[in-house]
């Protein structure tokens, strides 16, 4: 049966009738397999078509696992697949939807659709054009975000216009839905942003899909944006046959526009909507799931609940204080050694990219297997490896492939200048030439013009500089660098079947789950990150943060930090947190008292 092994509130929740559905469902409560189980109930139980069904998850994987899922208990149940749902992403949702409906935006079905390097290309084109005087300079990443926010949050002319150099923006936005519209090209945001104006704006196209689709069913709807909520909001329509499932807990995408306020406020557009907790925790400890509930109760916007599991061994939290970034990062390659000898999944989290540096060291100089996720390693990203490049010319002035390097990022007559600068500066600390250098061709700006995550980059950069600031020699610097590289050890970048510790920053680790978890540079400035620390829905925003980094952990959680350390620590219940210190820490350099 479809509803089998199910406790009794997933049972609740598949087994809901007609009208809207709100799932709240806490850390490794059996989302997934509670949504699954209902679409698959309607068309079993309430013989309900699956082409009347439409399921909306947050990733292709999501959607892929949800099919098989459906499928297998379909099977099972004896029932037909042919007729199936449709199951996948807004944005693939939309991607089908526009092949139909392109024309009211004057386009034909055979459009393209433009990635973020193409719409920066197209930006670059356009800003000279709408641009005034010395805002030429507008930077296209900056201003492609712009479009992102009004695409998002379906802003309109009026809205726009009320902010800081609005019309300027309007009119700048409006030249470039011109430019795609004759390139008969939709960019990744219009996927979902153009089918909900055309529900706002088409009353026959909107009442054609909502005929279609009898049932909508939407997984992490914490994470929707203005567009998506909109979206399927108007597609329920009056009957309101919508079933939403998600923890505001974990709404850590608000970068990419979501607002986890739509699932605060479901019981208030949907006032009878009929609300089911998912408490019970299948993937950790008592302790873990204690720890981590103590932390969240300090965020004021939220829907509180009071997950528990049955799961009462395994060993308190740890959290460890280190003397430094290269202790932390030595430990951690210890225990991950030790864990993954035992057969353990480790997984070891971050806020940020750039803290992999230390980590990678090493773990390569240890000899310890890692998969690297999410990002190029430390020393292959683009920015590392200009600035590099630059300290290589200035230890060796006949390194023509540098040189390459810098003629290609930088103007002929800028690098013929910088190289002879570089060379005088050959005898100086590898700090002193990387300021140089960066100073000499304002490359922050650079990158803040050219990259949609120059944020990510900059903190790159900053690290790189962080690093060479303990080394008084170019050369020795270089050597160390040149030393450091995975592929010399058998170690491997993440490619989803490598064997090893998963490295990857707390936002790509959500959905995931470890038997060990370390999540690294728990540090104030780091977790919460300093962007974050004069906003409070921002601190909100990184505690929740916490919450899904330990909540990824099944059997043992360590948290660490060096330095002054996060805010967040001090929030967790000493019944569940053993707190110690590294030995490589003397007692006057300790920030926290040990009982």
């Amino acid at each position: 049966m479809v509803i089998d092994d199910l406790n009794e509130k997933q049972k609740q929740a598949v087994e809901s009738g007609d009208g809207p559905l709100l799932i709240v469902a806490g850390a490794g409560s059996g989302k997934t397999r509670t949504l699954t189980a209902r679409l698959a109930y309607l068309i079993t139980h309430h013989k309900v078509r699956g082409s009347h069904i439409l399921a909306i998850t947050f990733t292709n994987k999501a959607a892929d696992e949800m099919k098989k899922r459906v499928a297998l208990l379909l099977r099972a149940h004896k029932s037909s697949v042919d007729d199936g749902p449709f199951v996948g992403t807004f944005h693939s949702f939309g991607a089908r939807l526009l092949r139909t409906e392109c024309r009211a935006f004057g386009r034909t079905p055979n459009f393209s659709i433009y990635d973020d390097d193409d719409r920066l290309r197209l930006l670059k084109k356009i800003i000279p054009q709408t641009i005034e005087g010395s805002k030429k300079r507008t930077a296209a990443a900056l201003l492609g975000k712009s479009i992102s926010r009004i695409k998002n949050e379906v802003l309109s002319r009026d809205g726009v216009s009320a902010q800081k150099d609005g019309d300027e923006l309007w009119s700048a936005f409006m030249r470039y839905e011109k430019e795609m519209q004759q390139q008969n090209a939709f960019d990744f945001d219009d996927l979902v942003e153009k089918v909900t104006r055309l529900f706002l704006q088409n009353p026959t196209a909107l009442k054609k899909y909502r005929d279609r689709y009898h049932y909508i069913l939407v997984d992490e709807y914490q994470d929707v944006n203005t567009a998506q909520y909109l979206l399927v909001k108007l597609l329920a329509g009056e009957k309101g046959n919508i079933t939403v499932v998600g923890d505001d807990q974990q709404s850590i995408y608000k970068f990419r526009f979501s607002d986890f306020r739509n699932f605060l406020n479901f019981e208030k557009d949907w006032p009878h909507a009929r609300v089911v907790f998912l408490e019970q925790n299948y993937r950790s400890t008592h302790h873990i799931i204690n720890a981590a509930s103590a932390l969240i109760a300090h965020n004021t916007f939220q829907k509180p609940k009071k997950l528990w599991t049955e799961k009462k061994e395994g060993s308190p939290v740890s959290v460890i204080e280190h003397g430094g970034e290269y202790e932390e990062a030595s430990y951690i390659s210890d225990v991950a050694r030790a864990a993954l000898a035992d057969g353990k999944s480790v997984g070891i989290l971050y806020r940020t990219n750039a803290q992999s540096r230390a980590l990678e060291q090493v773990f390569v100089e240890n000899q310890v297997s890692y998969a690297l996720f999410g990002a190029l390693s430390f020393y292959e990203r683009k920015e590392v490896k200009d600035l590099l490049a630059a300290l290589r010319l200035a230890h060796n002035p006949h390194d023509e492939m540098s040189f390459d390097r810098l003629q290609k990022i930088f103007f002929k007559r800028l690098s013929a200048s910088l190289r002879e600068e570089l060379v005088l500066q050959g005898e100086s600390p590898p700090a002193v030439v990387l300021a140089f250098v960066i100073n000499k061709v304002d490359y922050m700006s650079r990158l803040q013009k050219e990259y949609n995550n120059y944020l990510d980059r900059i903190d790159n950069v900053q690290e790189l500089l962080r690093f060479a600031a303990t080394f008084s020699s170019i050369g020795e610097f270089l050597e160390k660098v040149s030393l450091t590289h995975p592929f010399d050890t058998g170690v491997r970048k993440g490619d989803g079947n490598s064997v090893g510790a998963h490295m990857m920053t707390i936002h790509l680790a959500k959905g995931l789950e470890f038997d060990v978890v370390l999540v690294a540079g728990v540090n104030e400035g780091l977790l919460p990150h300093q962007r974050s620390l004069f906003a409070a829905d921002e601190i909100e925003e990184e505690r929740r943060l916490m919450y899904v980094a330990m909540t990824r952990a099944r059997g043992e959680l360590i948290l660490n930090f060096y330095g002054v350390p996060s805010r967040f620590l001090a929030e967790l219940p000493g019944d569940n947190v053993f707190f110690r210190i590294d030995s490589s820490l003397d007692d006057d350099e300790r920030y926290i008292e040990y009982s």
